[in-house]
């Protein structure tokens, strides 16, 4: 199935760590001090936004929720405390899902492997040192800059042909990333994906 590309692009929560539940539980906690109705309607857009990142889901919180404009400096510290509270709990070697990390740690030398993420760049460079995977990547990219971006510029900056280069993602905004860059999407971890995407259920079967 992967064969026929040299370079991957993988997504990272939901792929390699299973961190849905952390994430999930971190925007509880900056914004506790809303109504239950607002937080929920926030986790809503958060469960099926899996690939945007924080800054964009505070920013509708703020704006599509509350009505209301945020300055930069809210925005900020909003940010440093969901990245407070989810760093230390993600740092669990527990958490690596355990297919892809097998997949990952014996293939690293056959494929470029990048690492381009909606979570924030810096506590992604964090995480992967501290549960010991960055060795297995060429790059390591996040936001605040969006993923389409990153992908684009490391197409450019590597002069990698988009035929040989693919995306493993979890979620629609996922694919949305690879059909911009004219890559091919591969769909994991997320069976809303199953009817309209190219499939991984495992990547024992690709051993």
């Amino acid at each position: 199935m992967l064969n026929k590309y040299s370079t991957i692009f993988w997504d990272f929560d939901g792929v390699i760590l299973n961190s849905d539940k952390i994430r999930t539980e971190g925007f509880k906690y900056i914004f506790d001090s809303y109504s239950k109705k607002e937080i929920d309607m926030l986790i809503n857009y958060h469960t099926i936004n899996g690939g945007l990142s924080r800054y964009e889901k505070i920013e509708y919180f703020s704006q599509k929720i509350l009505d209301k404009k945020l300055n930069d400096e809210e925005k900020k510290q909003y940010a440093q405390s969901y990245g407070n509270y989810c760093r230390e709990r993600l740092c669990n070697k527990k958490l690596l899902i355990k297919s892809s990390i097998s997949f990952i740690k014996e293939n690293h030398k056959n494929f470029d492997f990048h690492l381009v993420s909606a979570s924030d760049e810096k506590e992604l460079i964090y995480l992967c040192s501290n549960l010991d995977i960055t060795k297995y990547f060429k790059s390591i990219s996040g936001s605040p800059v969006n993923k389409i971006e990153n992908i684009k510029r490391l197409l450019k900056s590597n002069n990698y042909i988009e035929s040989k280069c693919c995306l493993i993602g979890d979620s629609i905004n996922d694919k949305v990333a690879a059909i911009e860059n004219s890559i091919s999407f591969f769909g994991f971890n997320n069976k809303k994906l199953i009817k309209d995407s190219e499939y991984i259920y495992t990547f024992k079967s690709l051993k």
